[in-house]
């Protein structure tokens, strides 16, 4: 006879099953587009700079989004100039810096272990050597009886919620562990290689769901959650900066994360359902994909714009009048919106030079001849790059909301970087 556990008393939404067959129909689209943009952004061909960029953007947004939800308060940029070993803090603020600190370290190792094709299974003893990362040097910041990396010996809550009993703790790692580890059948993909990153990002959304419910240690669980969701990801196939917008997402709508955690656990009058988080979770995902797909679109658009740019002027008779016009078609395309007539000398320090010594009537020259050659774009005073030239597929009509949408990306990331 077996015996029954306590937790399936308090806790009998911790079941560790997924009837995908009740699935909302919604599930699989979003799963279906997750899938489709995360080989988009992992097959995508770009400079070496702008990816380290890319990558170091979306590692801050994450490394930020998983400390700042549980209250640090370091901005992006703070967050930016630590991993640029930059940051100086006052001492009051050093633990803030010390719990970033410990989330950059987790997700290098994390990522060094990938690159080197090294085996990463969920096991009881990997998820506590995550929350020994995680409270990794901030004792006299941890409550009494805290001690990183070791399960619970007494009961924890947050707000409302209550963990699962202490003594179930170490059991309940242990079926997760193996249930995360079974092969999971997922229909609709016809290609191996997408369903093995569809069940990695079920399996990254569902580990951390379940180690919310559990909450097997004293602090750092939401923290510890969302580092097994990002190795979970990554090493199915998930890009390093795609496995960072979950934590980014959780963040953002960080109200709505705690009401749909405690949503799972008491839907179905106590019974509890996953269902519910891993929509909101995909729906997050799928919108951050989609934004690092036109972010890294913009970059291609932009490369591709400068490489015409140089190939049409390098067939020109050579002069210091098409010098001119060149590079200033070429900043008005990294200028990316109208720019008013007036102000274009002022668009950069070289072009600035090239009009130092020159009338208006030359700028005027230049910008006509430019405008004939359908090179830049004329509304009223304003003038623009005529980068629509590059999308050869978009229906005339939709090209301008097609630049405009990356333009608005390219803006949006700016100011963030």
């Amino acid at each position: 006879m077996t015996t029954q556990r306590k937790y399936e008393q308090t806790h009998p939404w911790i079941t560790f099953r997924l009837d995908l067959t009740r699935a909302h129909p919604n599930l699989w689209t979003l799963l279906g587009q997750a899938v489709t943009f995360c080989r988009q952004v992992s097959q995508a061909a770009l400079p070496p700079d702008i990816a380290k960029t890319f990558k170091t953007l979306y590692l801050s947004k994450g490394v930020r989004a998983t400390t700042a939800i549980e209250g640090n308060t370091l901005t992006e940029e703070q967050v930016q100039a630590q991993i640029e070993g930059k940051l100086d803090l006052p001492p009051s603020q050093e633990y803030l810096q010390q719990e970033v600190e410990n989330i950059l370290h987790a997700c290098e190792v994390i990522e060094s272990d990938i690159k080197e094709d090294k085996p990463l299974l969920l096991t009881v003893d990997l998820v506590r050597k995550y929350n020994g990362w995680v409270l990794e040097g901030l004792g006299e910041h941890l409550a009494e009886g805290v001690v990183p990396g070791e399960i619970r010996t007494y009961s924890v809550g947050v707000g409302n919620y209550i963990g699962a009993p202490p003594e179930d703790c170490d059991y309940l790692l242990e079926r997760l562990c193996e249930w995360l580890e079974e092969e999971i059948e997922i229909p609709f993909f016809a290609e191996e290689e997408d369903r093995r990153v569809a069940a990695g990002i079920l399996h990254a959304i569902l580990v951390h769901l379940y180690i919310a419910w559990v909450h097997p240690f004293g602090d750092g669980n939401g923290r510890t959650a969302r580092l097994l969701e990002f190795m979970v990801q990554a090493r199915a196939g998930v890009s390093f900066p795609s496995a960072h917008l979950l934590s980014d997402h959780y963040n953002m709508t960080r109200t709505r994360y705690y009401r749909e955690l405690d949503r799972s656990s008491q839907i179905h009058d106590g019974k509890g359902d996953a269902f519910g988080f891993l929509q909101y979770a995909l729906q997050g995902f799928v919108d951050g994909l989609q934004e690092q797909c036109e972010k890294i679109q913009g970059h291609q658009l932009e490369i591709a714009w400068e490489h015409f740019i140089y190939g049409l002027f390098a067939k020109q008779k050579r002069s210091s009048a098409m010098q001119r016009r060149r590079e200033l078609v070429l900043e008005l395309g990294r200028k990316r919106e109208f720019v008013f007539k007036a102000d274009i000398v002022d668009l950069s320090p070289s072009i600035a030079r090239y009009y130092a010594d020159k009338t208006d009537k030359t700028l005027t020259r230049d910008m006509n001849w430019l405008v004939q050659k359908h090179l830049i774009v004329r509304e009223g005073r304003m003038y623009r790059a005529n980068i629509g030239l590059m999308w050869a597929f978009v229906p005339h009509l939709k090209v301008d909301r097609f630049v405009s949408l990356l333009f608005s990306t390219h803006s949006s990331r700016d100011e963030n970087e």
